[in-house]
């Protein structure tokens, strides 16, 4: 099934993406400096994007950088004047990041801000109100990003976090996977918080059986 679901999501990028070298450069480029390959699919870049575009984002918020690969889909979105902060904790990541953004044309949009996403999510206070974020870093940590992009955001404000189900670990509630326990605590939170509007969509594709919290500042 794995090789069908590759397969479709190559159909969706030759049919959908058009030919843009940019995203595969930044792959390549991260696998040549030894990045793990467990950035977004080009589809669910474009679907970023998109989601930007839809929320009129002049200011994004992401974590999780890794080599840039979503950065650079969320910083097309932005308008000329537009701004995107980025928190990445991996210091060879963070030099990657910046080279590939810059190779990319939108490294004048971005800034890249080393160092744990707390610790750097903290010292935010005087940063305008964000209109998006993305949450795609350690899975222990997603209700904590979650309640600081909410403070960091304002009403309307529009987060997406990614894998959400794990290949259906979510259901497990006895697992020792700290990703999955985290991500069981993110589910409750978006149950018990009245701040939040939210719902959960599950994928498949070439990143395999997972999915992606869309949730909605209130």
């Amino acid at each position: 099934m794995g090789e069908r679901w590759q397969a479709v999501d190559d159909y969706i990028a030759d049919r959908l993406l058009g030919d843009d070298d940019a995203p595969a450069t930044i792959l390549a480029s991260n696998a040549a400096a030894g990045l793990p390959p467990i950035d977004v699919s080009a589809a669910q870049g474009k679907m970023l994007f998109l989601l930007a575009r839809m929320a009129g984002a002049r200011h994004i918020l992401e974590i999780g950088t890794l080599g840039g690969y979503s950065t650079q889909w969320l910083a097309r979105a932005l308008p000329d004047d537009g701004r995107l902060v980025t928190l990445e904790i991996d210091p060879h990541h963070v030099e990657v990041a910046r080279t590939n953004l810059d190779r990319a044309g939108v490294g004048h949009k971005v800034e890249v801000r080393a160092g744990p996403a707390a610790d750097s999510l903290a010292a935010m206070t005087g940063d305008p109100p964000f209109d998006f974020v993305f949450i795609d870093a350690d899975k222990q940590s997603n209700a904590l990003y979650v309640g600081e992009a909410i403070r960091l955001g304002r009403a309307g404000t529009t987060i997406i976090i990614d894998n959400v189900v794990r290949d259906g670990g979510v259901l497990d509630a006895d697992s020792d996977d700290e990703r999955v326990i985290g991500t069981r605590a993110l589910f409750d939170m978006l149950h018990a918080d009245p701040r939040l509007d939210a719902t959960a969509i599950q994928t498949v594709g070439a990143k395999g059986w997972d999915g992606f919290i869309l949730a909605r500042v209130l």
